[in-house]
């Protein structure tokens, strides 16, 4: 362990809340200062933030206890959730969901704080109370002690863990660019599947579909501890690919048919689900052995007589022309949910490319498949990595 020494955030750090002016008040709003929230943070791949979603006015800002926070800055959501961590690049201000810190940059390295923060952020969470939603005060924010190493050390420690933030961020990237690829292949193969620029012949689904198969309506178990089969929910499929574990443990008594089991192979649609996620589509390349169809979860059942390939169908419905289709399809008066009916589905009209060219494309993402699944056992043991660093970093052991 080291022998640094421990110091108080308030002691090295100004601590700054933050304030939303009056929303119903235009002049407020659509200026030139940046202004944070806790959704800005939660979509960033870097430790940096330079821009955000929404900007206030000088008015605005006058108008309520926010205040502007000079670069280099660190940004801490301190509620909804706890433990985002931000350095921002330009003058920023935040809403009433941070404890913001102006480091004492004589004492404090910004970049050292950001990830000490990141590192503590179970720690951080667990600071958290309130009933209706978990929040840190800045009162418990300020007697926070970090270890505080002397600033060339700080440094080094930063520049060590940028190296490896850098390496993780690469590992982000080449997945996108290999997402960009399959759908640059879709496009040249396909166009928009409602404009149909190459004039592929358009059939219905339902010339390719025989019908959908679906689980039962049942009520998840309470006791987790000893339940082995498990039924999905609706967000197995909301982010288009399948995630078992996105399930519920099914009451011991249940047992369901075999062909509510979920299959890898299988092509799974979201028949019920708010007008922006109704229809997702997510395709099984793997799955555990006990889990089973809910009643919104369908499962496409192919024709016999067709050679439909189960990943180009998968791109297909995961298009945004054919998602907005079938959001106007779809029924209901809530607005958190809307159905839409087998026989609306099967007479969508889509086009059919010939089965080899399918074949090629289902190829491609089959090869991509696999590249992501290596990427994603390389940056598994690359985070295990980072995580021995930053433990080894913050005990004065790097």
């Amino acid at each position: 362990m080291s022998d640094w020494p421990t110091v108080r955030l308030s002691d090295c750090c100004r601590i700054v809340s933050g304030a939303t002016p009056k929303t119903g008040v235009g002049e407020y709003w659509d200026g030139e200062i940046e202004w944070a929230t806790p959704k800005d943070l939660s979509a960033l791949s870097s430790t940096y933030i330079g821009a955000t979603e929404r900007r206030i006015s000088a008015r605005g800002l006058a108008s309520c206890s926010a205040e502007v926070l000079p670069p280099r800055s660190v940004l801490l959501s301190s509620r909804a959730p706890i433990g985002h961590v931000a350095i921002n690049t330009r003058p920023m201000a935040t809403n009433q969901g941070f404890k913001s810190f102006v480091p004492d940059i004589r004492r404090v390295h910004p970049e050292f704080l950001y990830y000490w923060l990141t590192f503590k952020r179970p720690y951080l969470e667990s600071l958290g109370s309130g009933a209706t939603f978990k929040e840190v005060s800045r009162a418990v924010v300020a007697r926070i002690e970090i270890p505080l190493p002397p600033l060339e050390e700080q440094k080094r420690i930063a520049a060590i863990l940028d190296a490896a933030e850098a390496l993780r961020e690469k590992r982000r990237q080449s997945a996108k660019v290999l997402d960009h690829l399959v759908w640059s292949m879709f496009e040249k193969v396909v166009g928009d599947p409602v404009k149909n620029p190459h004039g592929l012949p358009m059939v219905a689904v339902g010339d390719i579909v025989e019908a959908f198969e679906t689980g039962k309506n049942i009520a998840a178990s309470e006791d987790d501890s000893d339940v082995h089969l498990r039924v999905l929910k609706v967000s197995a499929v909301t982010k288009l690919e399948f995630n078992p574990s996105e399930s519920k443990p099914l009451p011991t008594s249940y047992s369901p048919p075999a062909k509510h089991f979920v299959r890898p192979g299988d092509l799974l649609f979201s028949r019920a689900n708010t007008t922006e996620l109704i229809g997702a589509t997510a395709f099984v390349w793997a799955t555990p052995e006990n889990i089973v169809l809910p009643d919104k979860i369908w499962r496409f059942v192919w024709k016999s007589s067709v050679s439909a390939e189960p990943l180009f169908m998968w791109y297909l419905f995961r298009h945004p022309s054919v998602r907005a289709e079938i959001g106007k399809r779809a029924t209901g008066t809530s607005g958190s949910m809307r159905n839409i009916s087998q026989g609306k589905v099967l007479s969508i009209r889509v086009p059919w490319p010939p089965p080899s060219v399918q074949l090629n494309f289902a190829s491609a993402v089959k090869q991509a498949q696999r590249m992501r699944v290596s990427q994603q056992r390389s940056r598994e043991f690359l985070n295990s990595l980072v995580a021995v660093a930053q433990q080894r970093a913050f005990c004065g052991e790097l």
